[in-house]
């Protein structure tokens, strides 16, 4: 029988719904969008079905995010999220109560299906059979939601034919059963958040003052878009976050971040100014000090991810999270940032502008951030020899390093983040320590700098197990204890000491004699036998303020709360790497290349440096005939100067000059006649080969998977194409957007400095703010990327699964940086792949084939390549095979102080936290201004 409901006639959700369902025995149902609102109505009334509710509806889930489970439960908790349950009202928490309650005893199945499975599902059905064997189907615009049963204008047909019942459980089954359908059990955060969202509960900032570290952080993080749009802070970056917090209750937090690419030292740093700017609401600004590429990817990261609103300084005044530019006085308006998180260039200090330094120097923080902190180091770094350190304790600091000696006086907490802490030697690592000991007596000891730990070459000795602090000599090991003497909270041992000594754990100094007030029962079994024996390997300074966590650590160790390793395993597949897959470089190309080398070969005749010069050039003809053909049209006036992304706010000013350009380069433009003719001649050769770019070819047959190595089309799984030069990028997207074997409404994307992003669609190019394309990365939308090096850093792209290096960038911790754009948490596959090009005999193949056998090894030492083998390039260069291998052995045979026991990680369920603080007051406290 066939009947007609409206809700203009009568209320479907009692009239129908909960009459029908009251009885009955199951309950298929195809419902409509995946939202927390799916059981509005249902929630109510399935108390009354005794067996299984199954449900399937669908979601804007991406193929993409099928790929893995681990990708599949981040794409179900981002659709989830997007309906904002949390912002639920009271009324409805009995709801989410009855559906916390149904799916822990499983009562109820949801499974949710891409809406690209079978297009948005429109038709709503449903079938409830009961135990006397009757049943009935009913079908109409009506989805779960109580808008749809309650207020909307809806049609319902309802029949017990045997024909409708079975015609209906046929498509239900299709659907519930298609392989693309996703359990809703294979989230738990869907199931915790609910039970979060019936105790939730909106607190204060003030509030956060009376918990515990790991309380307050999951109060301040839980409905973060870093928690409501991604994946949430993994274990290592809560602990670091929390340890922020705890130390900077301790008077100061002084810490350095060590991380290896990839695992996300921004979200833990702006985590960690988050929580210390709660902390003290009153307290000073935060200061975060960057290369100037990474201000702005630093302000919108603070935005996108925590909501937290800051300015950065453009070099004329103070631009804020809507890019509104204030209104400016000039340089003297760098001390009024009208937000308390303020963004700093690293440049304004390198390049010595008193005052600007002055401005920044005039000012209390709470916490003052840098990034890429290796850049602040000593003017000459010592070189191992015969593995002894050879340490200058009064070594000459450069620029930055010297002015965060000054900055550190004036803040209370200061972060430094850094990949590679360690480069030439250990003592760069305690250059570090002596920054973070200005303005905290935690670090290294006392101001008058008596403690054991203010020498770096006893410090390092400690550090590497080469000297034992003395463990049979308590009077001796005393020495190393007292000062500083770690918080009570690092160890019961060091707690019960303090408590002896009545010592609050803001006091770090002791005297010697301080010795004589602990009892022989607490000198004995506390310091002689708990703390001496293992004391330098467990309490030395570069311990206690330096976490460094590589990817390997994380992927291999198991995390005690959840059974599983701390970080899913994403391996990285190389092409491209034996000698014969090396491009030929045929034809007029091998001819201009040769012409480049005579060039230079004269250029050395007279000019000192050539050997640096000529690397400049060769590595430009090595990434693509565009770029040599510009590059040589410069060096002869013919080509405008359109700048090189590369160079942007370089802040090694050992190399660079002030002006981003390697020092003494004007001298190298007075060209002779034969030089002239030399450049001539290698312009017309390369104007002479067109386009036909061998580069150019291998990148297609990559993409589209006809080059032999590759077994599928790299465009399907996502690509970034990576150069260093903006006019390889912008060739090499003109070339790809017109290739008839591009589709012609594929989105082609360009990440480049200096407002010259863009994307081509149809052929066409259109400029675009960066923002525009990591979103539409991030959504699935934009899947062949093209990037100069200012999208190898701070750049989340793991929706993509495969990169290729155009060229090989002049600092090799760039293809680290490059790699950690796709090989990073949150990253949808198992596997990524990459492939570096590099032309036979060209710069870059001598390169990479003198450091194939080698870079393993420096990737196990150090986490990373160091920036220091830029070296071997200009060797290479003079074809000085006797100084390449002497400067890679002096590399190799660094010892490295960070082991397995500096990867601290620990876990704490922060998405269970009821407790959320009041994102009103928040917005308030941040938006504070400097003045």
């Amino acid at each position: 029988m066939l009947k007609h409901h409206s809700s203009r006639r009568s209320r479907l959700d009692q009239g129908v719904l909960s009459d029908r369902l009251q009885g009955a025995l199951s309950y298929d149902r195809i419902a409509g969008y995946f939202r927390s609102s799916l059981l509005e109505v249902a929630g109510e009334a399935i108390t009354g079905v005794s067996g299984k509710v199954r449900i399937i509806c669908n979601s804007d889930l991406d193929p993409d995010d099928l790929a893995t489970a681990t990708a599949a439960q981040a794409a179900l908790r981002r659709s989830w999220c997007a309906g904002q349950p949390e912002l639920a009202p009271p009324n409805a928490l009995p709801r989410y109560k009855a559906l916390y309650d149904a799916l822990l005893s499983d009562k109820i199945e949801i499974r949710v299906l891409p809406d690209t499975a079978f297009g948005l599902i429109h038709g709503k059905a449903g079938v409830i059979r009961y135990a006397n064997g009757s049943s009935t189907a009913f079908l109409g615009s009506v989805n779960e939601s109580a808008s749809a049963w309650k207020l909307n204008y809806e049609l319902l047909w309802e029949s017990d034919e045997p024909d409708t019942i079975a015609w209906v459980q046929e498509e239900f089954d299709a659907l519930w059963n298609d392989h693309r359908a996703r359990d809703l059990a294979d989230c738990p955060f869907i199931q915790n958040d609910v039970q979060r969202i019936i105790h939730r509960q909106v607190v204060e900032p003030e509030a956060l003052q009376k918990v515990d570290v790991m309380e307050a952080a999951a109060a301040a993080a839980v409905e973060t878009p870093i928690y409501r749009r991604e994946q949430g802070l993994w274990p290592h970056q809560k602990y670091f976050a929390s340890l922020a917090l705890e130390r900077h209750r301790l008077g100061g937090a002084r810490l350095v971040l060590a991380d290896q690419v990839g695992l996300g030292k921004t979200i833990q740093l702006a985590m960690a100014a988050l929580l210390m700017g709660l902390e003290d609401p009153e307290g000073g600004p935060i200061l975060v000090l960057a290369p100037k590429p990474l201000l702005q990817q630093w302000r919108d990261e603070l935005m996108e991810l925590l909501q937290l609103p800051s300015a950065y300084w453009n070099g004329r005044s103070w631009v804020d999270e809507n890019d509104v530019e204030h209104p400016s006085e000039g340089v003297t308006s760098l001390s009024k940032c009208p937000r308390r998180i303020g963004l700093v260039s690293q440049g304004l200090i390198v390049r010595g502008m008193p005052q600007a330094i002055r401005q920044l120097l005039n000012q209390r923080y709470t916490c003052v951030i840098v990034d890429e902190a290796h850049r602040a180091r000593r003017r000459n770094r010592p070189k191992m020899d015969a593995g002894q350190p050879e340490v200058d304790e009064k070594a000459e600091p450069n620029k930055l390093m010297s002015f965060l000696c000054q900055i550190g006086e004036k803040t209370k907490s200061m972060l430094l983040a850094t990949a590679t802490p360690v480069q030439l030697h250990p003592v760069e690592a305690w250059d570090l320590l002596s920054i973070l000991s200005n303005g905290n007596e935690g670090v290294l000891g006392g101001i008058t700098k008596t403690s054991r730990w203010f020498s770096a070459y006893r410090t390092i000795q400690v550090a590497t197990g080469e000297q034992t602090v003395p463990a049979d000599n308590d009077v001796e090991g005393w020495e190393f204890v007292r000062d500083p003497l770690p918080a009570s909270t690092e160890d019961p041992a060091i707690e019960k000491i303090r408590r002896q000594l009545r010592a609050k754990d803001r006091q770090w100094q002791f005297t010697p004699e301080t010795l004589d007030k602990l009892p022989n029962a607490i000198r004995r079994v506390q310091l002689k036998n708990k703390l001496l024996p293992e004391y330098g390997e467990r309490f030395n300074p570069l311990l206690r303020c330096i976490v460094r966590r590589t990817r390997s650590y994380l992927e291999q160790e198991i995390n005690p709360a959840t059974g599983s390793y701390y970080l899913p395993k994403v391996e990285v597949k190389l092409f491209g790497e034996d000698d014969n897959d090396a491009i030929n470089l045929g034809g007029y190309l091998r001819e201009a290349y040769e012409e480049a080398e005579k060039f230079s070969e004269l250029l050395q005749k007279r000019m000192r440096g050539a050997g640096f010069f000529k690397t400049l050039l060769l590595r430009r003809l090595g990434s693509s005939m565009e770029a040599g053909r510009n590059t040589v049209g410069k060096l002869l006036n013919i080509s405008p100067d359109t700048g090189d992304d590369e160079d942007e706010d370089d802040a090694d000013e050992d190399l660079f000059g002030n002006e981003g350009q390697p020092q003494g380069y004007s001298e190298f433009r007075n060209f002779s006649t034969d030089e002239i003719t030399s450049l001539e001649r290698c312009l017309n050769l390369l104007k002479q080969g067109g386009n036909r770019d061998p580069k150019l070819e291998a990148i297609l047959g990559y993409l589209l998977g006809t080059n032999p190595n590759a077994t599928e089309r790299w465009v399907d799984r996502g690509c970034i194409l990576f150069s260093q030069y903006y006019d390889t990028v912008r060739w090499v997207g003109e070339q790809l957007a017109k290739h008839p074997d591009i589709p012609s409404d594929l989105t082609i994307g360009l990440y480049a400095g200096s407002n010259r992003s863009g994307f081509w669609l149809g052929g066409r190019f259109q400029r675009c703010d960066r923002t525009l394309l990591k979103d539409r990365v991030r959504k699935g939308k934009i899947k062949l990327l093209l990037g100069t090096d200012a999208a190898s850093e701070g750049l989340n792209l793991q929706r993509l699964g495969t990169l290729i290096n155009i060229d090989l960038p002049w600092n090799p911790t760039r293809l680290e940086q490059r790699k950690g754009r796709i090989q990073r948490i949150g990253q949808a596959r198992n596997q990524v792949w990459i492939a570096n090009l590099r032309y036979r005999d060209s710069v870059e193949d001598k390169v990479h084939r003198v450091l194939a056998e080698r870079l393993q090894a420096i990737h196990e030492l150090f986490g990373q390549i160091p920036d220091t083998l830029e070296d071997v390039w200009v060797k290479v260069a003079l074809n000085d095979e006797a100084e390449i291998a002497e400067l890679i052995d002096q590399t190799t045979a660094t010892r490295n102080p960070f082991d397995k026991k500096y990867s601290k990680v620990e876990d704490a369920a922060w998405e269970t936290c009821s407790s959320v603080l009041n994102p009103i007051s928040v917005k308030e406290l941040m938006e504070k201004s400097w003045a």
